[in-house]
């Protein structure tokens, strides 16, 4: 009988965890864009790979914006190897959470463009 109840606790206990494991992963929180100057970009990571960047926003560039791009998301991958240290404007999701072979943010980028500089940026 109290073997009954341990199995039954600890099957429970492994669905919960699947269960946080699907929404962490595929559920989004929000989607939104920021613009700034894209200052880093990598393929980090030891036994799996992700990329992550950087982009700096603000006239100083005191605020850094961190984010993930999905292995799969090759087009994005390619603008923003071609538009380091350019302006440029990305589209995000961001998910409640983040599991670390995804990517080290919850902000995963979906598309990218390059714009033009704003006026209080520019050298006069």
């Amino acid at each position: 009988m109290i073997l009954k109840f341990i199995l039954i606790f600890v099957f429970i206990i492994f669905l919960c965890l699947i269960a946080y494991v699907i929404f962490v992963t595929y559920v989004p929180f929000s989607e939104s864009y920021r613009s700034g100057t894209l200052t880093k970009f990598k393929r980090r990571g030891f036994l799996i790979k992700t990329w992550e960047g950087q982009i700096r926003q603000g006239a100083e560039g005191i605020g850094i914006f961190s984010f993930s791009v999905k292995n799969d998301q090759q087009e994005v991958i390619e603008k923003m190897q071609n538009y380091q240290d350019q302006y440029v404007r990305i589209t995000y999701t961001e998910y409640y959470g983040t599991l670390r072979w995804r990517g080290n943010t919850k902000y995963f980028v979906t598309h990218i463009e390059q714009e033009e500089l704003p006026y209080y940026l520019r050298a006069e």
